[in-house]
């Protein structure tokens, strides 16, 4: 494009233009929201058949942003994601999904990696797995079996259910609301995703139930009615989560149980999905009508100390990438041993994701800018630092294409 702007290139895998690609493309085109990300194009290389979809380049992403605070605790020097900035960010994710919500469209799909900022504004990201739900013609869960990238993964969907609602955005929203207040992924899981079309997580639900505690009864009743109860009743006992709650783990990150923040929190990530908040009501809350009031601006007043996202080039392998910032890594801790403390062990690579998804994403002019986080350091628990499965950003210059003429399509 002849503007100085910068723009994001997403690449869809496969040849063509698959049913999953025509859903995505069909609902970008509609969608009109300042908190949902906005397709501004889509081109076609003829030459093999490729698909790329131009967005507005994102500077930051959520992962990072929580990453350099995970780092900061790591290297003695916290520094809390600013109480304005949580706010003003969960704000607008609760905004982006109400609308998606409010127009029958399901995100299912997000994770801290993949909300970015763009002009100082939140956007929801990637919708390769929107659905409509208005009138399935068929059960949800016959269409995708497994949704939503596992450690954001709500209970009923690890219990197989059928007829998954809105409330699965709801639970993932309450995940990165955990996130962006302790700086951890609440429900992060070492045991990798297995894709299979078995819902069912053992070492996930273990996770959720370790912080959450097993639910009783009375907190869910329709819980025995779910696919994956009876293996459930086989793999657990209610006994061994006596001692965890919600409330036990976030006073360990300091937060405390009666204020709004935690109620609110609460309320997200509540196991029955019939009584778990929506998207209309969180925005009621009385969390967001104490100071400091949620803005527009998400860092207004803030300093913006985060790393831009970084630049891969197009023919670059991932692996390259990471060998290439282990590098700069060495390199800062040899040059500048007083300022740069021992970066922990290689963060392990996460499992690719199989459906039409996001190849890469690219920036614009600024694609020398890409080794800004290069000398970003890593908890001490690498297995904190890794991205979550299935959810590691290609980036790189926005005029690359895959090696033949791409032509504008008419989805413009």
């Amino acid at each position: 494009r002849k503007d100085e702007k910068e723009y994001a290139l997403k690449q869809i895998e496969g040849t063509g233009i698959s049913m999953s690609a025509c859903r995505e493309i069909a609902l970008l085109r509609e969608l009109k929201h300042p908190n949902v990300i906005a397709l501004q194009k889509v081109f076609l290389s003829h030459s093999d058949r490729k698909v790329w979809l131009l967005f507005d380049y994102a500077e930051h992403d959520l992962w990072h942003i929580i990453k350099f605070h995970r780092a900061s605790k790591a290297n003695k020097k916290p520094m809390q994601l600013p109480r304005s900035m949580v706010k003003s960010l969960l704000y607008q994710i609760l905004d982006g999904i109400h609308y998606l919500h409010a127009n029958w469209v399901l995100h299912r799909d997000l994770v801290s990696v993949a909300c970015i900022t763009w002009l100082r504004k939140f956007h929801v990201p990637d919708m390769g797995f929107a659905r409509l739900f208005n009138s399935p013609l068929k059960p949800l869960a016959d269409l995708d079996p497994v949704v939503v990238t596992f450690w954001y993964r709500a209970p009923e969907l690890l219990l197989g259910a059928r007829h998954y609602t809105k409330a699965i955005d709801i639970w993932a929203i309450g995940c990165i609301f955990a996130e962006l207040l302790t700086s951890e992924p609440i429900f992060h899981c070492r045991q990798e995703d297995i894709k299979t079309s078995n819902p069912f997580h053992h070492d996930q639900l273990d996770r959720i139930f370790s912080v959450m505690g097993f639910p009783a009864d009375k907190d869910w009743e329709d819980i025995r009615k779910m696919p994956e109860y009876p293996t459930l009743q086989k793999d657990f006992r209610r006994t061994t989560y006596a001692n965890s709650s919600l409330i036990k783990y976030m006073e360990k990150h300091k937060v405390k149980p009666d204020s709004k923040v935690f109620l609110l929190l609460q309320k997200l990530l509540t196991m029955d999905p019939t009584k778990r908040i929506t998207s209309e009501q969180a925005l009621q809350d009385p969390y967001f009508q104490e100071d400091p009031l949620p803005t527009s601006d998400v860092f207004a007043g803030c300093q913006i100390p985060y790393p831009k996202r970084e630049f891969l080039n197009e023919d670059e392998p991932e692996e390259k990438g990471d060998k290439n910032q282990q590098q700069q890594n060495q390199h800062q801790q040899q040059t500048a041993p007083q300022q740069q403390p021992q970066a922990a062990p290689q963060q392990p690579q996460p499992q690719q994701q199989n459906s039409t998804q996001t190849n890469g994403t690219a920036g614009g002019a600024g694609a020398g800018g890409g080794g800004a986080g290069a000398g970003l350091q890593h908890s001490q628990d690498s297995s904190l630092n890794q991205v979550p499965p299935n959810k590691k950003p290609r980036i790189g210059p926005s005029g690359a294409n895959s090696g033949g003429p791409v032509m504008p399509s008419d989805y413009q």
